[in-house]
């Protein structure tokens, strides 16, 4: 009989000698993507979303401002992977981002892998995605489009974990962001909850650490962010320039109806306030699901309707207060 052997233990570090960062590390692209991120760039199709993937590896390879605004703090080598592009089309793209920065192609620290096929669930392929940028050490990793990457079902929760894993496992055993273009359904909500109409699994939304989203707005291209450890900030306006072919490119331009932040908290007020009068009483979160809404803003405006009176806590959560209720109908 062979001797049975324990398991070995899980490496445990005390939380005190956690050695800290001499500087702490929090933005690749500031306010725009996080420093060794995932996530996504989400969108219809149409909607530039590539352009802007490219745009993204061109800023942090010649450490030059995305979209003309968004400053690069970790500059370093870029990789990526259009799957649905030809490579002289990619070549075109980014010369011409690269001409309208005044950089010498050449010189740009750009790299595109030119195999045929790539599989995101395949160990094989994810073993020699590893390896390539295990040599290249790219600060950003760019893969579009998600579905052209694996075969899995989508909608699956399990299989998509295990793809989820294999991307994640890349991201912290080489420390370098990874930006995933994918499709977002039809009937996709706008604004900085648009992560919830990605097209497949809701894991995928919770899956990002940055992402980012496109939509079209009364004619204009409009640009949401969403971050795990930072504010969202407001949208922006972005449109393609196209005035010179040889110099095609993106960058941030007004839109109409773009919501400053007083608008934006005033609206939800005015949300709370219509769901608490349609039920009796709300918790938190239901409220928070119901209004697809970051709980920090939620938290903001509760506090600020309590102060003012109009609503009040109760064992169910918050309910409007007497004055602010809709009387009920006669039987």
């Amino acid at each position: 009989m062979k001797p049975v052997h324990d398991p070995p233990d899980l490496p445990v570090v005390r939380v005190g000698d956690i050695p800290l960062e001499p500087v702490p590390r929090r933005w690749l692209i500031e306010g725009l993507w996080g420093a060794a991120a995932v996530g996504f760039i989400g969108g219809p199709p149409k909607c530039c979303k590539s352009y802007l993937g490219l745009d993204m590896a061109l800023s942090v390879a010649t450490g030059t401002r995305c979209l003309g605004a968004f400053g690069v703090c970790e500059p370093g080598p870029a990789l990526v992977y259009l799957a649905e592009d030809a490579l002289t089309i990619v070549r075109e793209r980014v010369a011409a981002l690269a001409c309208h920065r005044g950089l010498p192609l050449a010189e740009t620290n750009l790299h595109v892998i030119t195999a045929p096929r790539l599989r995101l669930d395949q160990a094989a392929d994810l073993a020699r995605l590893y390896e390539t940028a295990r040599r290249l050490r790219p600060q950003l990793l760019l893969l579009d489009p998600l579905v052209r990457l694996h075969a899995v079902d989508e909608n699956n929760a399990t299989e998509v974990a295990q793809l989820r894993a294999g991307i994640r496992d890349l991201q912290r055993r080489l420390d370098l962001a990874v930006v995933l273009v994918h499709h977002t359904r039809k009937a996709a909500p706008a604004g900085v909850q648009a992560g919830q109409g990605l097209r497949g699994s809701t894991d995928l939304h919770a899956f990002g650490d940055s992402n980012l989203y496109l939509r079209r707005a009364r004619g204009d291209l409009v640009l949401s962010m969403e971050h795990r450890a930072a504010a969202a900030p407001d949208p922006v306006g972005i449109q393609l320039v196209t005035t010179d072919p040889g110099t095609i490119h993106l960058e941030t331009a007004p839109h109409a109806g773009a919501p400053n932040a007083q608008d934006r908290e005033a609206r939800l007020t005015q949300d709370v306030l219509k769901a608490l009068k349609r039920q009796p009483a709300m918790s938190r979160q239901v409220l928070r699901d119901k209004l697809a809404v970051k709980n920090e803003r939620l938290g903001r405006v509760l506090v600020g309707l309590e102060r003012q009176g109009r609503i009040e806590r109760c064992g169910q959560g918050w309910r409007s207060r007497r004055h602010d209720r809709v009387p009920r109908s006669p039987l």
